[in-house]
């Protein structure tokens, strides 16, 4: 029995779908744990491309059992999209492959309408929000006025909640935010249909869960975001509405902590981040743009262009102490062949000539703060066909190298290339439970 957590140590994107895709078949199940569908996890398999945004990528391997956990915030009318997607090209889902937690929060209209709302009135301001309607679901379930999956097979309970909501949201729409109202009457039969063509996928995740690892199968989960977009631990306010960090599976998916018996942190070989909020080793010149379009940098759910900059060893530093992290798993290595140098931020130096090795929660101080970097020298040899760690060139081993003596943790993986077969796997997982 394995229970391993795979989680992102920058700002997302770091290439999780693929690692997950990777160890899938190793795991009897594959787990999300919150978040929502401002996640994209983009894989490359026998040439096709697929992207995730509810489901997890595991959906893809005929035998594995996948589960959307009650910490994820679903927008139905997405998931069934993406449910039929997959199915035209050939890999149905069925009730006896996806589970969905009857407890896990919908994401409605008025959700999407106030993201938007808001991050249209706040101008220069904005948060960089993907106006899918995340924050706002999260709001009332703190709140404790969200509407979950079980409603939807409760006609008059999923009535009174939709109705009472739409009273207050569209108080808000109208008169603060002069957008335009919901109908309440049309939510609730879009939803009620919804519920119709889930009712056979819902179920008790936590349950399911316990009784698969208690039969001695093994459970992957797959997280969402990077810890730095974390509510608690990141870039505050330039953050997701959850939490990325590996902790929040006990609580997301509803596992007891005493059953994880590792957690791997996916580090891109560079540093990205898409949306506003502080970047310090931002690359705003010919190196980034580069970066750029040899990575294909656009975001998987909005198609933004992503910032991009030298590797941050302060943000993969922390990511590991926050989730306890027992295994790198390096991406997109290959987009680094061909540059002459390289250069790793080793620390931040404070305007007073301080070297710190943490991220001060105050982003005023942090914008103070400039990147201490480490020159290495690059590499020219095509990697993407290297399929064992020692015929990588000397010059990509004392990168990597280095980057796991800076992190505190070994290599796990190492991505080549995009495609599945373009990884080197130097320790699993699942071997070691």
């Amino acid at each position: 029995m394995a229970c391993v957590v795979v989680i992102g140590t920058q700002w997302g994107d770091e290439g999780k779908g693929k690692v997950v895709d990777l160890l899938t078949e190793r795991a009897q199940g594959i787990v999300r744990f919150q978040g929502g569908n401002n996640a994209g996890h983009t894989l490359v398999v026998g040439g096709e491309k697929f992207i995730f945004h509810l489901i997890p990528s595991g959906i893809l391997h005929p035998d594995k059992k996948c589960f959307i956990g009650n910490g994820v915030v679903v927008d139905p009318q997405v998931l069934l999209e993406e449910m039929d997607r997959l199915a035209e090209r050939g890999h149905p889902v069925s009730p006896e492959r996806l589970r969905l937690s009857e407890r896990a929060h919908l994401i409605l209209p008025y959700h999407r309408a106030l993201d938007l709302a808001r991050e249209k009135a706040k101008g220069k301001g904005a948060i960089g929000t993907t106006g899918r309607g995340i924050g706002p679901c999260y709001e009332d379930k703190a709140a404790r006025t969200g509407v979950r999956v079980v409603d939807l097979t409760e006609p008059e309970l999923l009535r009174e909640k939709i109705e009472a909501n739409c009273r207050e949201k569209n108080f808000w729409l109208q008169n603060y935010f002069q957008a335009q109202p919901v109908d309440p009457q049309q939510v609730y039969e879009q939803y009620l249909a919804f519920g119709e063509r889930l009712r056979p996928f819902m179920t008790d995740v936590s349950l399911e869960l316990d009784q698969l690892l208690t039969q001695g199968g093994s459970v992957l989960f797959e997280g969402a975001q990077g810890t730095h977009l974390d509510l608690d631990h990141g870039t505050y306010p330039f953050v997701t509405s959850s939490n990325p960090v590996a902790g929040t599976v006990c609580a997301g998916a509803g596992v007891g902590i005493t059953r994880v018996t590792s957690v791997l942190g996916v580090v891109k070989a560079y540093t990205t981040r898409v949306g506003g909020g502080p970047f310090p080793t931002e690359l705003e010149d010919e190196t980034g743009l580069w970066m750029r379009e040899k990575g294909a940098e656009f975001g998987a759910t909005t198609g933004r262009p992503r910032r991009c900059g030298w590797l941050d060893m302060v943000v993969v530093r922390t990511a590991v102490r926050l989730s306890g992290i027992r295994g790198l798993c390096v991406t997109k290595l290959d987009v680094l062949t061909g540059l002459d140098k390289l250069y790793i931020c080793t620390a931040y130096q404070t305007p007073e000539g301080e070297q710190i090795q943490s991220m001060p929660a105050s982003l005023t101080r942090l914008a103070q703060c400039r990147p201490v970097y480490e020159e290495m020298p690059g590499w020219k040899e095509d990697i993407r066909e290297v399929r064992h760690y020692q015929d990588l060139p000397a010059n990509c081993r004392a990168y990597l190298e280095r980057l796991t003596a800076l992190a505190g943790a070994p290599l796990a993986l190492v991505s080549v290339g995009p495609a599945r077969e373009e990884t080197i796997i130097l320790n699993d997982p699942f071997a070691q439970a």
